[in-house]
């Protein structure tokens, strides 16, 4: 069940895509594995208002940005900046070997980055 959400999310993700104009927006590129993850968005009332990313790589990582930016989706800054390793593991739904885990991470790092440059 959660392999065929994973590629749902990967192959139709309702996140991916560009912002005009942003409030918060970074990326990060993982050397190790050739990955890339952008996420931009919009604040309102505190809370993420709209979230996109866009990226390259494999399923789990592109995926796992998709589920992210669900999960963040009217969250606030706080409780994005506190999501962690065994939120992501949770998000993603299957066993992850260390390799796969830095994945399913570069989409956190990315929205968390993003998140600590925007100033209310």
């Amino acid at each position: 069940m959660y392999q065929q959400e994973l590629l749902d999310h990967y192959h139709h993700s309702p996140y991916r895509g560009t912002l005009d104009a942003p409030d918060f927006a970074s990326e990060v590129y993982s050397p190790a594995c050739g990955d890339k993850i952008a996420f931009a968005g919009r604040m309102h009332a505190n809370c993420l208002s709209e979230v996109k990313f866009t990226g390259t790589g494999c399923v789990i990582s592109q995926a796992a940005a998709s589920l992210l930016a669900q999960k963040a989706l009217q969250a606030t800054k706080e409780d994005v900046l506190a999501f962690d390793t065994q939120s992501m593991i949770a998000l993603v739904g299957i066993t992850l070997g260390p390799t796969r885990l830095k994945c399913a991470l570069l989409p956190l790092e990315a929205l968390q980055q993003a998140l600590k440059t925007y100033k209310y």
